[in-house]
């Protein structure tokens, strides 16, 4: 006696094309959120330097040493992005110059 024979269910999900580029997903838009804020934190820093320069020079009672730590913060803070920048661009120019 032979078992019986059931029929095998054989779906296969479709693969979804990729976005085409230009157009932000739900990870790209998560990227462009984080780099827009790095971005603004990178300004508000060199507008607090700014501002604490400015004070300064007009006699408004600033320190110097906070003029000097603020105006450092924005340098650090400026030269760490430009780093983090270099180091997405060159990941993304690997990821292009692969072959599929």
């Amino acid at each position: 006696m032979s078992a019986p024979i059931l029929p095998v269910n054989l779906s296969i999900a479709p693969i979804a094309a990729p976005s085409p580029v230009g157009v932000a997903g739900p990870a790209g838009a998560e990227f462009k959120s984080v780099f827009a804020d790095a971005i603004s934190k990178v300004e508000s820093f060199e507008q607090n330097a700014q501002a604490s320069v400015d004070r300064f020079l007009s006699g408004e009672g600033e320190e110097l040493h906070r003029v000097a730590l603020n105006s450092q913060q924005a340098e650090l803070s400026f030269q760490l992005f430009l780093q983090v920048r270099n180091k997405i661009v060159a990941a993304y120019q690997e990821v292009m110059r692969m072959q599929v």
